[in-house]
């Protein structure tokens, strides 16, 4: 027999006799996780200009190429014109890449180089034009005199501020009135915005460009900071151009071209692969074929957060905001991003005008990406 009696739905579907229920917590669904920013760690220092400046220098170069479409007789001819002339000296002990041979230099003038072939009882081997010569040292003769000085000049870069910030605004009711899941509505909205400017901040780091007119900003230009995939410019590899590995499907052969290039090219030490979800799950597959679980085992674990290789071990950081066709490879050691002083992200209380709390959430910070040969990016990856 159906129940006649009182029930908790006697009095109708919205329940009215019943008292709420909610849970005392807000759900965020939306994503602001920092990985990157995360992995960077806090600056060691502060910006005190919104023009940030670093200096840079690098060694004398050690490689060159060969111009010169006029050998006549390539195993033979001991003259011959390089891209650089001043990288060399009488005395040198130079080779070509991938060769044998060694070759003295015995003058230079401008860029044409008189040699000895087939140095120190090595076979004479054809040259040709855009070979690289690699240039292993020089010979000094006992009791000459000083070499003539050579040195490199220290280069200024920089970046700029740019400024991050958010209003809030609540009505004195809502701030008087009882809440769900949160003690004070005013420190809700600050936690949020801030949740946001943190995100945008990441995203800017990685995405971010700089406009090319009045980069200092104006009443009418916005400064912003240059991201790192608009300051890299020397390890730039796309699938199938200048030697990288054919294909756009992420594999060990193109990340390994990447991470030997940088490293034969700069003493950058990559520490940081940073990916998205698409090429993360690329990376997990490298794997994917030597996996073996025991009658025991209760957990399937597909899972890459580690990569070592022959030229260091990179710790790989998955973040929403970077293009789902890229992969960077960073050294960690030579990025930082620097709020300007005193201006890290705060909270700051303005006046009201009415029935109302008002402020604003503010951060103004750069990137400081130093020595970018260090650093490289794959992009034109499938996802």
């Amino acid at each position: 027999m159906a129940f006649t009696g009182k029930a908790t739905y006697s009095a109708g579907v919205n329940l009215p006799e019943l008292a709420e229920d909610v849970a005392d917590l807000v759900g965020i669904i939306s994503p602001y996780e920092t990985p990157l920013l995360d992995a960077l760690g806090e600056p060691m220092r502060s910006a005190s200009s919104t023009h940030h400046e670093w200096l840079e220098d690098e060694l004398l170069p050690n490689k060159d190429a060969i111009n010169d479409l006029s050998f006549t007789d390539p195993d033979v001819d001991t003259q011959f014109d390089v891209d650089n002339g001043n990288r060399f000296r009488a005395g040198d002990q130079i080779q070509v890449a991938n060769s044998k041979e060694l070759m003295l230099v015995t003058d230079v003038s401008g860029n044409t180089l008189t040699v000895v072939r087939g140095y120190a009882g090595t076979e004479a081997e054809n040259l040709a034009n855009d070979q690289v010569i690699n240039i292993l040292g020089n010979a000094a003769l006992e009791g000459a005199d000083r070499p003539a000085a050579r040195f490199t000049n220290r280069v200024r870069l920089g970046n700029f501020t740019q400024i991050f910030t958010a209003s809030v605004e609540v009505s004195g009711t809502d701030i008087a009135a009882s809440q769900l899941g949160l003690a004070d509505e005013m420190d809700y909205q600050k936690q949020e915005r801030l949740r946001e400017l943190l995100r945008d901040l990441e995203n800017t780091v990685i995405n971010g460009g700089q406009v090319d007119s009045d980069a200092q900003g104006s009443a009418t230009v916005r400064r912003t900071m240059k991201g790192i995939l608009a300051s890299l410019t020397s390890h730039m590899f796309v699938p199938g151009v200048s030697g990288f590995p054919t294909g756009t499907t992420l594999d060990e052969a193109k990340l390994n071209y990447a991470l030997r290039k940088i490293w034969e090219t700069s003493n950058g030490n990559i520490d940081l692969i940073v990916v998205g979800g698409g090429q993360k799950r690329k990376i997990n597959a490298f794997v994917s074929g030597l996996r073996s679980f025991g009658p025991a085992d209760a957990t399937y674990r597909d899972l890459v957060s580690t990569y070592e290789s022959d030229f260091g071990v990179c710790k790989i950081i998955t973040t929403r905001w970077i293009p789902q066709d890229a992969v960077l490879l960073l050294d960690s050691s030579r990025l930082s991003v620097l709020p300007l002083a005193g201006r890290s992200f705060h909270f700051k209380a303005l006046a009201s005008t009415g029935d109302y709390e008002a402020g604003e959430v503010i951060g103004e910070y750069t990137l400081e990406l130093r020595n970018e040969g260090a650093h490289g990016v794959i992009r034109g990856l499938a996802s």
